[in-house]
């Protein structure tokens, strides 16, 4: 696989999308909202200036022969997290996924609503992604989206502990298994994107599973309560990029 630009492993102290806190305020909506960012700090320029930014509309695809991702994932999340902007699944070492025979650890897995990626125009209710990093900080993330039905016994773990307060975190009753929040068959969308919040750095390997899992209404509005708002950034322009299936 083509090396990634390296983008630092200090941005997974809270996540994919979430990085350490700044002096500089930034949100979802009005003046601090996603169309913003790019203006709140010289830092967060690529936000408006970059061209391979995340989320994306996954449509106009292109054909390719990719390969399975190879997953080793062993129970491992332990504490959950209330960052202000998602709620977060911290992980233990030892699990990691493999792509084009590239391994990367899986640090933590968080959570947006509604989905932030769309597929061929269509919006999820809720979508996960799991990110990970190689030893040289590479990223890479998976997403998994979520439809109404019946409840998801990871998140019925997780969201037993979860902070209603931002900054808050708390030890998991039971250790939770990111394997189970995976669909069954494996098949996925890759493009190159970025971090999804600020500083919306580039150079991050996407890959959404095609096939949904079930999340209840009712896990949705626990979420949805605790956020207060919702907690998407709008999809970004494709540009050149080519969106592989």
């Amino acid at each position: 696989m083509k090396k990634l630009p390296i983008i630092g492993i200090a941005l997974l102290a809270a996540g994919c999308a979430h990085v350490e806190k700044h002096d500089v305020h930034w949100g979802y909506s009005g003046a601090e909202g996603p169309e913003q960012w790019g203006t709140l700090k010289p830092e967060f320029a690529t936000c408006s200036n970059g061209k391979n930014q995340s989320p994306v509309d996954l449509r106009s695809l292109t054909r390719a022969d990719l390969q399975p991702i190879r997953f080793a994932y062993r129970p491992g999340g332990n504490e959950i997290l209330n960052n202000g902007h998602t709620i977060q699944v911290n992980y233990t070492p030892g699990s990691s996924i493999s792509v084009d025979g590239h391994a990367f650890e899986l640090k933590q897995f968080h959570f947006h609503a509604p989905s932030e990626n769309h597929i061929d125009g269509k919006p999820y209710p809720l979508e996960a992604h799991l990110v990970h990093a190689d030893k040289e900080g590479n990223l890479a993330v998976v997403g998994v989206m979520f439809v109404e039905g019946k409840a998801n016994p990871v998140l019925a773990q997780a969201w037993a502990a979860m902070p209603e307060q931002a900054g808050a975190k708390a030890a998991l009753a039971s250790v939770t298994d990111a394997e189970a929040l995976l669909p069954r068959k494996r098949s996925y969308y890759r493009y190159s994107g970025s971090l999804t919040t600020p500083p919306c750095s580039e150079g991050v390997l996407w890959l959404v599973m095609k096939d949904p899992v079930t999340v209840s209404k009712a896990q949705i509005e626990a979420f949805e309560h605790v956020m207060h708002h919702p907690n998407n950034r709008p999809v970004q322009p494709v540009n050149a990029r080519a969106i592989l299936k």
